[in-house]
């Protein structure tokens, strides 16, 4: 009997330790990098119901690099896999100004021309080995020369004259994340029940609460509509920042068309109850549509979901990061 239960006691133990042990790996490898099986992402965009065209534009995007066999002394290497690692994930929106095909101009120019010259940073930034001082000041640079492919391109085509848009950038880098903001598009974090707004609106209304000579009611007048910083404006003040990334972090891109109409509290809850990016992104732009539509709306999701069974070999690729974020100006 008492043979019995000391064996019973040591099989318990030992189970007990296993479980941690697997508790504890299983908490390693959710430090190592999302696989690309592992990110669930989606984006969408919508005219309204009010306006005649859409002006705003979306992407979403990796960035690799390939591995190829230059020499081998192997006798037939031609069954190696060519490996393409995920340098950086992108999600990016834009809400141009302008009204008509200005605004829808500004905003495709400002897309495209953005994940060329963001392509060429991050490829240097892995080449060069560079730090995140050097990264960010090249994020900032690939703003301002967006901003001066708008300008050029309007002053060459008169009917472009005025046109402008907004442009708000994620580039995840892991375990890092950078933002680069120009106006008024958002970008979220939700994570462990908690909704966070990252960015600031670059808007006449938000400078006028920030300076304290207003309330936050101004942001219900038609100052919330005036941008004081836009690609292809009079003013651009491109803003990035680092923050660190996380399993438990979901991130979403919107223009305003959804924020205006949707509060945060809804969006909280969406991307709380969610099963996928797109479910979330089509549960947000009914909300919107719901609530009136005045305007084109844009929605961006990503995350990451981890693989019911995970590889604890994988675990070495990235530390652990402690929260909070890191302005870019140093």
């Amino acid at each position: 009997m008492g043979g019995k239960r000391k064996r019973q006691l040591r099989s318990s133990s030992t189970a007990a330790c296993l479980t941690a042990s697997d508790r504890r790996c299983n908490s390693l490898a959710m430090f190592r990098k999302p696989r690309d099986s592992e990110i669930d992402v989606f984006g969408m965009t919508h005219v309204g119901l009010k306006r005649p065209s859409n002006q705003d534009h979306f992407l979403i995007g990796s960035l690799r690099q390939r591995f190829n066999v230059r020499q081998s002394s192997l006798p037939d290497f031609s069954e190696l896999p060519l490996v393409e690692d995920r340098l950086a994930s992108l999600m990016m929106v834009a809400d141009g100004v302008g009204g008509g095909r200005k605004g829808e101009e500004a905003s495709q120019l400002a897309v495209s021309a953005l994940t060329n010259y963001i392509t060429e940073s991050v490829r240097c930034y892995y080449s060069a080995a560079r730090g995140d001082a050097d990264f960010t000041a090249a994020l900032e640079e690939a703003a301002y020369r967006c901003h001066n492919t708008v300008v050029e391109e309007a002053s060459k085509h008169p009917e472009f004259e005025g046109m402008a848009t907004t442009l708000t950038l994620f580039i995840g880098v892991w375990p890092w994340c950078y933002l680069l903001q120009v106006g008024d598009s958002r970008y979220y974090q939700y994570r462990q029940g908690h909704l966070i707004q990252v960015s600031r609106d670059q808007t006449m209304a938000q400078e006028l609460i920030d300076s304290g000579m207003f309330a936050a009611a101004v942001n219900k007048t038609g100052l919330t509509n005036i941008l004081s910083s836009s690609i292809g404006g009079p003013e651009t003040a491109p803003v990035v920042k680092r923050l660190p990334n996380s399993w438990n972090t979901t991130h979403l891109l919107c223009t305003d068309g959804l924020n205006k109409h949707v509060p945060d509290a809804r969006i909280a809850e969406r991307l709380g109850e969610m099963k996928s990016a797109q479910q979330a992104c089509e549960g947000l732009l009914q909300d919107a549509l719901d609530a009136g539509g005045t305007d084109n709306i844009t929605i961006v999701v990503g995350r990451a979901v981890p693989t019911a069974s995970i590889d604890v070999m994988d675990t070495g690729e990235t530390p652990a990061v402690s929260a909070g974020a890191e302005s870019a100006s140093r």
